[in-house]
């Protein structure tokens, strides 16, 4: 058995030799990715072989667990780096678009020692989510959400996927609970720049997450979710027509209109996805039916969509906006730009409304 690196250090010429099959001469580390991966340390590494014309590759990506104890142990808490690696190891074999290729895995069950090696896309896009994707990146983006969504759809409440978390389980009771307490401290940090309505909205939205997800669990299909799909966990080709999904440790089983809120919601300008929002469920829906899925309506689709928009996008706003470090100017422009953009998604398709009707 290939030992498991504690850190980039372990990551040697010869261990990168065993796991690739490859006489190495020299590797070069450098860690990329820093505050966008915080539950690992990701590094690029260039590969010098000793023997020319090798078709192994120049460069790879390895991820490892975070240098810093809270992140290792909140990810041992909550099984996310178990998660990644089965889900690389079991799962991702089904899906034939939209993920990378990944050489090698292994974890210490139980532990924050954990490696994944996978294909270099240094080559592809990475979007600034303040930015925002373009139409042509986001219809990419949900045609690849929907293919991957098809394989699970409608099969994941089995014995042998129950590792996986249910999206109205433990770890969303926890995050309702959280929400309550926050709640104050995200209105006086973030309340100004909300639109108006806005934190009327998050003030009842919060203690109502979990009632939330089971009222959609409980009428939409169940899939394998992301959880955390927007466009810095992707990768675009120079066309757009091309997606990496990455960071696959926060999966969960529940409805797969989740997702595509959050997506849309939060990695979109707002008067771009409401120019083309329709047009973009409309392809998410098309592409599920070519997936084989054929009991799901464009109707349902959309109301999924719609009421998806009281989800994870307003809990991922207020967790993270009520809970960092205001002096923080990236991480505070980008927590803005989430909860406006979020919020605004909720109002659009009258979410005070629709919580009203089920709390």
């Amino acid at each position: 058995m290939i030992e498991t690196p504690k850190s980039i250090t372990d990551v040697t010429s010869s261990w990168l030799g065993e796991v690739l099959k490859a006489d190495i001469d020299r590797i070069d580390p450098i860690q990329i990715g820093q505050g966008i991966g915080l539950m690992g340390d990701i590094y690029q590494v260039k590969i010098t072989y000793r023997a020319a014309g090798t078709t192994s590759p120049t460069s790879v990506v390895v991820k490892l667990p975070s240098s810093f104890e809270e992140n290792r142990q909140q990810g041992i808490a909550l099984g996310m780096f178990e998660a990644e690696i089965r889900f690389y190891d079991e799962l991702a074999p089904g899906v034939s678009v939209g993920l990378p290729d990944v050489y090698f895995t292994q974890i210490l069950p139980g532990t924050a020692d954990f490696v994944i090696v996978m294909e270099d896309l240094s080559h592809l896009t990475m979007v600034n989510q303040s930015d925002g994707m373009s139409f042509e990146q986001a219809l990419s983006a949900v045609k690849v959400l929907a293919g991957i969504h098809a394989v699970w759809w409608d099969k994941v409440q089995l014995p042998a996927l129950e590792w996986i978390p249910s999206m109205i389980g433990p770890r969303i009771e926890y995050v309702d609970q959280l929400l309550e307490q926050i709640c104050p401290v995200f209105e006086a940090g973030f309340g100004k720049y909300l639109p108006a309505g806005g934190m009327a909205l998050y003030q009842q939205f919060a203690g109502n997450y979990l009632r939330i997800n089971t009222e959609l669990a409980g009428r939409s299909p169940w899939t394998i979710a992301h959880q955390d799909y927007r466009v810095e966990n992707m990768l675009f080709g120079q066309d757009a027509g091309q997606v990496v999904v990455i960071d696959w440790q926060g999966i969960g089983r529940g409805p797969g209109a989740y997702d595509l809120a959050y997506l849309l919601g939060g990695s979109m300008d707002i008067d771009l996805r409401r120019a083309h929002e329709k047009e973009l469920v409309d392809a998410y829906h098309a592409q599920l039916m070519r997936g084989g899925v054929d009991d799901y309506t464009i109707a349902q689709t959309w109301d999924d969509y719609c009421f998806a928009h009281l989800q994870g996008g307003l809990a991922t706003s207020m967790v993270t906006g009520g809970t960092m470090d205001l002096s923080n100017e990236r991480g505070l422009a980008l927590v803005v730009t989430m909860a406006q953009r979020h919020i605004t998604a909720a109002l659009d398709h009258s979410g005070m409304e629709r919580l009203a009707g089920i709390t």
